[in-house]
C-alpha cells in the first residue's frame, strides 16, 4: 500500500487519523478505545523491516532509529501507536 491509497483508506473514516510518512507497508490497522481518538497503528516488526529493505540498515541501526525517531516522537494524542511483540 503506498501513501495516497492508505490516505483515501483513511478518508472513509469521519476522523483525523495521523499517519507516519514512509511506513505505509508496516501500517496494521487501527487502535481504538472508549472517548479516545482513532491511532494508526503500526508493526515494530514491519517497520524494522522497511527500514532494512527500503534503507539499507542493520538490524540493531533500524531498531535505534524507530526508538528514537518514532517511539520518542510525541505529535499529540493522535500520535501513531506501535504494536511491539511479545515473546514468552
Amino acid at each position: 500500500m503506498n501513501k495516497e491509497e492508505l490516505e483515501q483508506a483513511l478518508s472513509q473514516i469521519e476522523e483525523e487519523i495521523m499517519i507516519m510518512d514512509g511506513f505505509e507497508e508496516a501500517f496494521i490497522g487501527l487502535s481504538l478505545r472508549c472517548g479516545q481518538p482513532t491511532l494508526a497503528t503500526y508493526s515494530w516488526e514491519k517497520m524494522v523491516d522497511v527500514l532494512m529493505d527500503r534503507d539499507g540498515m542493520e538490524y540493531d541501526e533500524a531498531v535505534e532509529y524507530i526508538s528514537y525517531n518514532c517511539l520518542g516522537a510525541w505529535m499529540g494524542e493522535l500520535t501513531p501507536s506501535i504494536v511491539l511483540p511479545l515473546e514468552f
